[in-house]
């Protein structure tokens, strides 16, 4: 098994994997090509089959597939060049080795998820996350082994209620460090405000937009999901449920990210920046990782900006 994170500039590649994309395409000189994305746990990158030969066996896209070509760098990014590929038969490949995973224990996550659940004084919020992360046994589960998105950060399983708890965790450092904050409202919101993600994207392998997540997008399934859950606990206060509604379909923090209002209340500004924030420095951490030990100097994403790998070098 060759990892796509340890692919080299210039060298021939044979190996299996999965298929997350297929399309084709037509080049200027209309001639017919495949465009591919292909992945294992260790990430994703694209690929090209110039020559529709017969040494281009049919594969569809969720087929694991057993490729030989050449990688190259295409803006600045390893893309390989297919000259031969069939599908992957049965017992050729370990499905393990293309489902990228959290790093965490996920059993601890959840446990600390729970103590959070606890912790809360208003027993109207924690009677409904009860009900959705104990008492819904689909909606845990999913909770627990989707990604938190398809490419930018926590892009694996386990991603979701990784980044969840560190957003939470993030929220509760900064809860008593300003006046007018509730406490309960900001964690509850924090554990609450990627759920609709479980709706959004497919299981793995697959990993992508269902067709609900590319009409209305986790945002507006998170909102309805609480907002029928809200239904189901006795008495839960109107106003309680409008300012906790009102931080999951804020926590984008713009309307351009996507976001249908901007904060209005302080526990949906301490939501929106924990979220941003969280994102942020796990793209920091995968760039870093990924770059060579000597290197002094890491080229964040395709931006122009670069950002210093290690404390303590300079230019």
């Amino acid at each position: 098994m060759r990892y796509i994170e340890d692919i080299k500039e210039g060298e021939s590649v044979i190996s299996f994997y999965l298929c997350k994309k297929k399309d084709t395409r037509e080049t200027r000189a209309g001639k017919k090509y495949f465009d591919l994305t292909l992945a294992d746990k260790t990430g994703s990158c694209q690929a090209k089959v110039w020559e529709l030969s017969n040494k281009i066996q049919s594969f569809e896209v969720g087929d694991f597939i057993k490729i030989e070509g050449i990688a190259q760098i295409f803006n600045e990014e390893i893309q390989l060049n297919i000259t031969q590929v069939r599908k992957a038969k049965e017992g050729e490949y370990l499905p393990q080795d293309y489902v990228p995973s959290t790093d965490k224990d996920v059993k601890a996550i959840y446990a600390s998820v729970c103590g959070f659940i606890d912790s809360m004084q208003n027993k109207h919020l924690q009677q409904l996350l009860n009900n959705i992360f104990v008492e819904n046994i689909k909606v845990k589960d999913a909770f627990l082994s989707h990604s938190a998105g398809m490419y930018m950060h926590h892009a694996h399983m386990g991603g979701l209620c990784e980044h969840t708890l560190n957003v939470v965790q993030i929220c509760d450092f900064l809860a008593p460090r300003y006046k007018f904050v509730n406490r309960d409202l900001l964690i509850a919101a924090a554990l609450l405000h990627d759920i609709g993600k479980i709706f959004e994207l497919s299981p793995f392998p697959e990993n992508d937009y269902t067709n609900e997540g590319q009409l209305l997008g986790h945002i507006t399934m998170g909102a309805n999901l609480v907002m029928g859950e809200i239904s189901k606990v006795d008495g839960f206060p109107k106003d309680l449920q409008n300012l906790l509604i009102h931080c999951l379909l804020s926590h984008h923090g713009k309307m351009e990210y996507g976001s249908p209002v901007t904060p209005r209340i302080i526990e949906a500004f301490i939501l929106s920046r924990a979220d941003e924030m969280d994102a942020f420095v796990r793209q920091f951490e995968e760039h870093l990782s990924k770059a060579p030990q000597n290197a002094e100097w890491v080229k964040f994403g395709k931006h122009d900006a670069k950002f210093i790998r290690k404390s303590g070098t300079s230019t």
